[in-house]
């Protein structure tokens, strides 16, 4: 077991999972989001950014693992960044030594750094809501909900709140207030894109940027994200008289003998060529042989 704790959070990771709690005062997103359990093979890599006050943790997941980063799309804040960890100067080597751990896990599982087709994590628990501007957006699971305040167009509270079930959902996007340009979260019904600017779209809310809190809306964005329906596979052409398909062999269990010896081979091949320290090396040697 390896863990960092600092005023920001705890991370810990136990050689499958990468168990992460914000800190007290964590920005907004990341205390309504709450502990994350992140599986190895939902990263990519991670590393330790040193500087003069101590230094920045980050784990970098595979795309497409993360709903709350599938809906941010890049434009969180690194406060806002779950994913993220201020260090204290003093516990500069725990973070180092964290890295290490998961960079030979990574090694040793063999874990690809690339896309992956679903979500890998479960995204935020519901309900869940979040916005600001001129409303509030929220969602239990199966409903939609925004809810107008004193500020919004008469356009949209003549209306009253709006309801939309989650099988009228087509898309949702959200966008943070950058500098003078005000933000938005947008759902789309039946695969239309209103042309309406968010400040009159029934179905939007306008993000203002005034408060932390506002960024909380890119959690229901999320929310919605993962429990949206995944679109239907093309179907196949028909073959006349196909075959059926061949049963794939059964991948052999985490710890099988001789999956251990190759992998065994493979670091010493990787050592051979360079590739790997004599420290890296010898960690990961040790790592394999305890599962021998």
């Amino acid at each position: 077991m390896a863990d960092i704790i600092s005023r920001d959070g705890t991370w810990s990771f136990d050689g499958d999972t990468v168990r992460i709690v914000p800190g007290g005062k964590a920005h907004p997103v990341r205390q309504d989001l709450g502990e994350l359990a992140v599986p190895l093979h939902a990263v990519a890599g991670v590393s330790f950014e040193p500087d003069r006050k101590g230094g920045r943790l980050r784990l970098r997941l595979r795309a497409g693992a993360c709903p709350v980063l599938r809906a941010a799309d890049g434009r969180l804040k690194d406060a806002a960044d779950p994913y993220q960890l201020v260090v204290e100067k003093d516990r500069t080597g725990v973070a180092e030594y964290l890295v290490d751990e998961i960079r030979n896990a990574l090694l040793i599982e063999q874990v690809p750094d690339g896309p992956v087709d679903g979500f890998l994590l479960p995204g935020p628990s519901v309900p869940v809501s979040g916005g600001g501007g001129d409303g509030t957006a929220s969602f239990d699971g199966q409903t939609v909900r925004l809810t107008w305040n004193w500020k919004a167009e008469e356009s949209k509270t003549a209306g009253g709140t709006v309801t939309l079930p989650l099988p009228e959902v087509t898309g949702v996007r959200w966008v943070p207030a950058i500098g003078l340009e005000n933000g938005s979260l947008r759902f789309d019904r039946g695969g239309a894109v209103s042309p309406a600017p968010a400040k009159f779209d029934p179905y939007s809310l306008e993000l203002w940027g005034l408060s932390k809190r506002e960024y909380t809306a890119v959690l229901v964005a999320a929310a919605v994200l993962v429990r949206m329906p995944a679109p239907a596979p093309a179907a196949a052409p028909a073959l006349e008289a196909a075959s059926p398909p061949p049963v794939p062999a059964p991948a052999p269990p985490a710890d099988d003998h001789d999956v251990l010896l190759r992998r065994l081979r493979e670091l010493g091949a990787l050592y051979e060529a360079g590739i790997l320290t004599d420290e890296e090396f010898a960690t990961a040697k040790r790592a394999v042989l305890k599962r021998l």
